[in-house]
């Protein structure tokens, strides 16, 4: 049955940490009359058959031949009106993927979409663009930096008619710059060979790799031990929330200076801003002997100030970061994915070093109401 090989295909990518995290990625399985795709916020690792929303494709083909305001946040209200009406009767305490319009578009029967840190190497680096053509030749897509939701949709709709006006059928392989990529194939095992050669491909160009040695969620040293829980603390009491620290020979390197940290000071992808936030606060901290709560609290007030929302990510010069969340479980996602934004700045060095999302970019994903629904619905 497709709905079994469709949740078989979700478990297989959604174990599997180097290709997606938490609620991220999304998939799907289409007939003629009905698309089966991921409910927002829900987690590939445990898919089951409920975790699909039944979609009306002949509603979702409707959406294409209305006319929607200019207005984004107007837009994307009224885009997301209609597409909760597209679902079929029975369906509606479900939510379905803000990617959904997307999935519908690719001819495929499956289609699976993740973010794997090694696949972000590319498509959030300065020359990401010329090494997919390098790479993939004419077997892929490249979609330049876009809000996710119907402004995206749109703009892979227009690719693949024009890719189809040249090659005669639609692209398999679409890389989205700064989000992550699509797949699309007749089979799930059609599936995980083009994720095979598109890994095998990208491995091949990747010259250094992360080194998380030495890993410590305490702290990094004796000496440091004192530091790292008064800074816990007091980060606990800024946030009003939980904190977890990390810290490895990678993350090290990193926070050794404000230079250093500057590949991993903004955001990568939507995801990394739903998780970990769009702007972790650098902290130059003295000495364990000199350590002064009020200095902290300056900085931490300096940033709220700039941002407008307090940091889930505090790296420590000199000692490591710490994840800041709601509960243990947001705290520690919160590193998670900074760890991952890690991974993508070291491999974006094969490709001409990181490429952030533009400020606008960031701004929309920190105000669209989609992601903080998809981020409730994960934290659960």
């Amino acid at each position: 049955m497709s709905i079994e090989a469709l949740v078989e295909i979700s478990r297989y990518y959604g174990s599997k940490s180097d290709y997606v995290i938490a609620g991220g990625g999304n998939t799907s399985f289409k007939d003629k009359e009905t698309l089966y795709v991921k409910g927002s916020g829900t987690e590939l690792a445990n898919a089951a058959a409920e975790t699909f929303v039944r979609m009306d494709r002949k509603a979702l083909a409707g959406i294409w031949e209305k006319t929607y305001p200019e207005d984004s946040a107007a837009r994307e209200k009224a885009v997301l009106a209609d597409l909760l009406a597209a679902r079929e009767a029975g369906e509606e305490q479900k939510r379905p993927s803000v990617e959904t319009m997307l999935h519908d578009l690719l001819p495929n029967d499956y289609v699976v979409h993740t973010h794997p840190a090694l696949v972000n190497g590319l498509t959030c680096s300065q020359q990401g663009e010329k090494a997919m053509k390098e790479l993939f030749a004419e077997k892929a897509i490249w979609i330049p930096s876009t809000n996710p939701g119907y402004i995206l949709a749109q703009k892979v709709k227009n690719a693949q008619e024009d890719y189809r006006a040249v090659h005669g059928v639609s692209a398999s392989i679409i890389f989205l710059q700064n989000h992550g990529v699509f797949v699309g194939s007749g089979s799930t095992e059609g599936i995980k060979e083009i994720y095979r050669d598109i890994i095998k491909k990208l491995e091949n160009k990747i010259k250094t790799k992360p080194d998380f040695s030495g890993e410590s969620r305490a702290a990094p040293a004796a000496l440091s031990a004192a530091l790292t829980s008064a800074l816990a603390a007091a980060l606990a009491a800024l946030s009003g929330g939980k904190v977890a620290f990390l810290c490895n020979r990678e993350i090290s390197g990193f926070v050794k200076d404000r230079a250093a940290f500057y590949p991993v000071s903004s955001a990568f992808t939507p995801d990394h801003i739903v998780y970990a936030g769009s702007d972790p606060l650098f902290y130059e901290t003295p000495n364990a002997a000199g350590f002064q709560e009020a200095p902290l609290q300056k900085a931490w007030g300096d940033h709220v100030e700039k941002t407008g929302k307090p940091p889930k990510i505090v790296a420590v010069q000199g000692l490591g970061i710490f994840g800041l969340g709601s509960s243990e479980k947001a705290a520690n996602l919160a590193i998670e994915l900074f760890t991952d934004a890690v991974k993508v700045a070291v491999f974006s060095r094969a490709f001409g070093g990181p490429l952030f999302m533009s400020r606008d970019q960031i701004d929309f994903i920190n105000g669209w109401e989609v992601e903080a629904f998809r981020s409730k619905v994960s934290m659960k």
